[in-house]
């Protein structure tokens, strides 16, 4: 119902990720470029670190969906497999690699490196982009450097992107990570937005969210065509998230359904707090 009295098109605080929502704020352009940077020039690795909910995979998905499908194969594992087997198999998977029964790790490596090389031939390269990398078994990590080594005239075949929250940086820096170490030529840790970013993101979300139609007749009232927000709700959202985007669209959510049921259009600092409470509430569930 809030949806009608504010006049938009679908809900603009979600905490599933939307690519096309996502809003390009200065370090998320920055990251976005490197990942750019990394696959063009399929040199080492490109790592991308951040707390959870700072939207790391959203970022990966949007850079997956500007790959020229003609020039790049895109392999993209959003949970990390258990171990070594598991994720070879998974990448022959993506690769529409068959594998028979239960081959060896070395053969099922000849399989991927022959596609790659295969595809190579045809002006692709490919890009490997495991998410929540902070869960692989160093084992599976020493395997993922391994296919880094795949090679055709000297050319680097597969780019690897490894996405994950802190752990991940903390795991990397063990002495028998150094070899995997030594070869990451982009990194990039990934923070939550600022103040004025996530006044922006706010706005930027419910501009995507408006609705262009006239106006329901159930609410002919006088009002901006988007909610908006006061300075001192604001100034709480970004207390209670700390700039972290999933937090945010949390709350906002929650706050803009407050101002709904009190026929306000704009969120004011108690709805923030009858959100926040709602919020305390479930996770004492």
């Amino acid at each position: 119902m809030y949806l009608e009295f504010f006049e938009l098109k679908h809900k603009p605080f979600t905490i599933k990720t939307e690519t096309h929502a996502l809003y390009m704020s200065p370090q998320y352009m920055t990251a976005f470029s490197l990942l750019q940077y990394g696959i063009e020039n399929c040199d080492g690795f490109t790592v991308i670190t951040g707390e959870v909910g700072c939207g790391k995979t959203t970022i990966c998905n949007a850079l997956i969906r500007e790959l020229d499908p003609s020039k790049s194969l895109s392999i993209s594992l959003p949970i990390p497999p258990h171990d070594e087997y598991q994720l070879l198999n998974a990448i022959c998977s993506a690769l529409h690699i068959s594998v028979m029964g239960r081959e060896s790790v070395e053969k099922i490596r000849a399989k991927i490196t022959d596609k790659l090389r295969n595809e190579r031939v045809h002006g692709k390269r490919a890009v490997l982009i495991i998410d929540e990398a902070q869960n692989l078994e160093l084992d599976s990590l020493e395997t993922v450097r391994l296919l880094s080594n795949i090679e055709r005239d000297d050319e680097k075949l597969l780019h690897i992107v490894l996405v994950g929250q802190p752990e991940l940086k903390q795991k990397l820096k063990k002495q028998c990570m150094r070899q995997l170490r030594q070869r990451i030529s982009v990194y990039h840790d990934l923070k939550p937005l600022s103040f004025m970013d996530m006044k922006n993101y706010i706005q930027h979300r419910l501009s995507l969210a408006r609705d262009g139609k006239q106006k329901s007749k159930k609410f002919q009232v006088q009002r901006e065509q988007v909610p908006t927000f006061s300075f001192f709700a604001l100034r709480k959202i970004y207390t209670a998230s700390k700039g972290i985007p999933r937090i945010i669209n949390n709350i906002c959510d929650k706050a803009l359904i407050s101002a709904f049921i009190d026929y306000s259009t704009k969120v004011r600092l108690k709805d923030v707090n009858r959100a926040l409470k709602d919020i305390n509430q479930l996770q004492k569930i």
